[in-house]
């Protein structure tokens, strides 16, 4: 589904069924140098279980037109915009990984008469991104990508999960990454890699939104995280009124890849029990 937003065509992936705005919709969030791809698995099952299904693509990313958002607030405002457009449910359940869940708090803050439970996957707040990091994305994107790849599994080897022989978790977040690292972009502009760490980096009102954040929140984390691992949602944990707690063993930041059936379990009884019907398996 395309719809103008700011100007700007933005993609939404709707889970192999049309978009049913008389269903409570489900938002889903992909994180830096990602895209909509991320959430196959869980955007097909919702949407075929009783919800509205909106994955995104930000702005820059997949096949969201417009450069990439310099700000987690600037998201947010374009999130909510995008609601707006597709006449989302009052009580959406959005679902953010890493980058997409800073992106999702800060709607639900700004927004609570829309936002009716908040999932934040692969989640910290603070989310720093190191020097030697930022420089990579900005002069060696290839060194970069590589880097947070490999970061961003837990092992090297295929998980029982892996669909088929010959199938790589790894490489295929590596071609992803890679292709988005082509989109077109104004000359002298940043990268998207870089832009997507720059607003992580900056992002100084995660305190201020969580404390502000008042429907049911679930922070799902993979135990082995190294880009974001689970001590790192202290604040979070010790500001959000009204969260739970999730861990994930066997993966680290690409819990939708490494873990796909736990975390979609993991998702939909937290669905459930925010009070969002469904259809049951």
């Amino acid at each position: 589904m395309i719809l103008d937003i700011q100007g700007n065509p933005a993609y939404c992936y709707t889970g192999g069924k049309a978009f049913d705005a008389t269903l409570p919709t489900v938002v889903f969030i992909h994180g830096a140098q990602h895209d909509h791809s991320v959430w196959i698995l869980q955007t097909r099952y919702f949407a075929h279980h009783g919800f509205g299904v909106l994955a995104v693509d930000l702005p820059g990313h997949g096949r969201s037109g417009g450069a990439a958002l310099g700000s987690v607030e600037a998201m947010a405002d374009w999130l909510l915009a995008l609601l707006a457009a597709a006449g989302a449910s009052a009580d959406t359940l959005v679902v953010g990984h890493s980058m997409g869940s800073l992106v999702g708090l800060e709607a639900a803050a700004k927004a609570p008469q829309r936002i009716g439970a908040l999932a934040m996957v692969g989640t910290a707040y603070p989310m720093r991104v190191s020097d030697v990091l930022l420089d990579a994305a900005r002069d060696a994107e290839q060194a970069a990508i590589d880097m947070v790849n490999i970061w961003s599994h837990s092992t090297l080897a295929h998980k029982p999960s892996c669909p088929g022989p010959g199938f790589s978790v790894v490489d295929g977040n590596r071609r992803l990454m890679q292709k988005i690292a082509r989109q077109p972009r104004q000359a002298g502009a940043p990268g998207v890699f870089r832009t997507d760490f720059l607003a992580c980096n900056a992002y100084a009102n995660g305190e201020a939104a969580a404390r502000a954040v008042t429907c049911p929140t679930l922070l799902l984390l993979g135990a082995d995280d190294m880009m974001t691992p689970p001590k790192a949602t202290a604040l979070l944990r010790s500001a959000i009124a009204h969260h739970r707690l999730q861990q994930i063993a066997g993966c680290g930041h690409a819990l939708m890849a490494e873990q796909p059936d736990a975390v979609l379990e993991a998702l939909f009884a937290f669905a459930r029990s925010a009070g969002k019907p469904g259809k049951a398996a």
